[in-house]
């Protein structure tokens, strides 16, 4: 589905598999200080955080350094290590006097980093992109600080394109990543989810759930996507009508929750409606399909489970990274992609027809989406955080 790619040569599969030999075994693994950037967004924030839970688990002490923003708070609640506060913000593009202002401030950030690092300067810092990466990895550059950087994304972010030019490794997701950042030795670690998303995603290793019913779940990101509330809310009322096995899951950001609601239950459609979700395992584990956004986090748990997906990208995000994102997954067999402007109630209420009369497509999407699963990415990239650490720490005794 969708119009061919015109945007990069994806010439296959991506499949994140770690491509060095696993860490060091937990007799002879080195405990480490390790630093943590992963402030910003949910995007940064959770696989970031779901890392230093590894590590913590591994016996190293991590230290979490954010950027002050209101989301940050409520995800890293339950994580009982340090947290360092620097508070920091993104330059916008082009030149302006807000510009000039975001770009003093950053440098101050860049200040304050390094003087906190130096009261405990770690042994290497891994740091998850965004702008709230950068006086992190500044500090310890400055500080001869090995650094790991993730980047999540098929395109890479300003921060991690700049400062992939420093950094002693650098992990990604996606294979088509190479095409974009400039360093032969990129690392494909997978993208790191929480462990019980892992634990529920290897249980149900694939399996199609019950044929039963035919359970659709639809979800536009933490913040929600009206379009997509809007027009798939019509097309599901309306199919319904000819196909009573239909149930929907709809996650749909807190404006259009009562909206939304309003309209399954006008139809008479069995529908479970949410403004959002913190436990995902069981939607995933009980859907047969998914009509969502392409955002890194959201393919890799899709990938996890198995679940079929209809991707709509954010058409507006950066450099229309969810739609690299997303024909990388249609490459696999994983997804189909349709852009938003393209999504209508028509079109939609065609789509889903044929997948419901067409069980062997989805068969084939939930094969060529956990084809994309190699190891987990979270113990992945954790090895590669105490392999960088551990050949740091070394180096650095050996020159005292």
């Amino acid at each position: 589905m969708g119009a061919q790619d015109r945007m990069s040569p994806f010439h296959h599969c991506t499949t994140p598999l770690l491509q060095h030999s696993r860490g060091p075994s937990m007799s002879s693994r080195r405990l480490l200080k390790i630093a943590l950037a992963c402030g910003g967004t949910g995007g940064h924030i959770f696989p970031g955080l779901a890392t230093a839970e590894e590590l913590h688990r591994r016996g190293h002490e991590v230290v979490l350094w954010l950027a002050g923003r209101n989301v940050e708070t409520p995800a890293v609640h339950g994580w009982t290590g340090p947290v360092i506060t620097v508070r920091a913000e993104g330059l916008p593009s082009g030149f302006s006097m807000r510009g000039i202002r975001a770009g003093f401030k950053l440098i101050r950030a860049c200040l304050a980093c390094r003087r906190k690092m130096r009261l405990s300067k770690p042994d290497v810092l891994l740091a998850m992109g965004s702008y709230a990466s950068v006086g992190p990895v500044a500090a310890a550059l400055s500080l001869r600080v090995p650094v790991v950087l993730h980047e999540a994304n098929v395109l890479p972010g300003r921060a991690v394109a700049l400062l992939s030019h420093w950094a002693t490794a650098v992990a990604g997701c996606f294979e088509e990543t190479r095409f974009y950042l400039k360093r032969k030795d990129l690392q494909l670690t997978g993208m790191p989810i929480r462990k019980e998303l892992e634990e529920a995603a290897e249980s149900k290793a694939g399996k199609a759930p019950s044929e039963d019913i035919f359970r659709v779940l639809v979800m536009g990101g933490s913040l929600g996507a009206h379009r997509l509330n809007e027009v798939a809310s019509s097309a599901l009322c309306a199919l319904y009508r000819e196909h009573p096995r239909l149930r929907v899951t709809h996650l749909t950001g807190f404006a259009d929750e009562q909206a939304v609601t309003d309209a399954y239950r006008k139809a008479g459609l069995p529908a479970d409606v949410h403004a959002f979700m913190k436990d995902m395992t069981s939607l995933y584990a009980s859907s047969h399909m998914a009509l969502c956004r392409s955002g890194a986090a959201t393919c890799a748990e899709l990938s996890a489970f198995g679940v079929p997906s209809l991707l709509v990208p954010y058409p507006y995000a950066t450099h229309d990274h969810q739609m690299a994102n997303a024909r990388a997954m249609e490459k696999c067999d994983a997804a189909d992609v349709v852009p938003e402007k393209d999504l209508s109630e028509t079109w939609l209420m065609e789509y889903l027809t044929g997948c419901l009369s067409n069980s062997d497509r989805l068969a084939k999407m939930r094969l060529g989406a956990r084809s994309r699963c190699g190891r987990s990415g979270t113990q992945a990239l954790a090895d590669l955080v105490e392999q960088v650490g551990s050949a740091g720490a070394v180096s650095s005794n050996k020159k005292k």
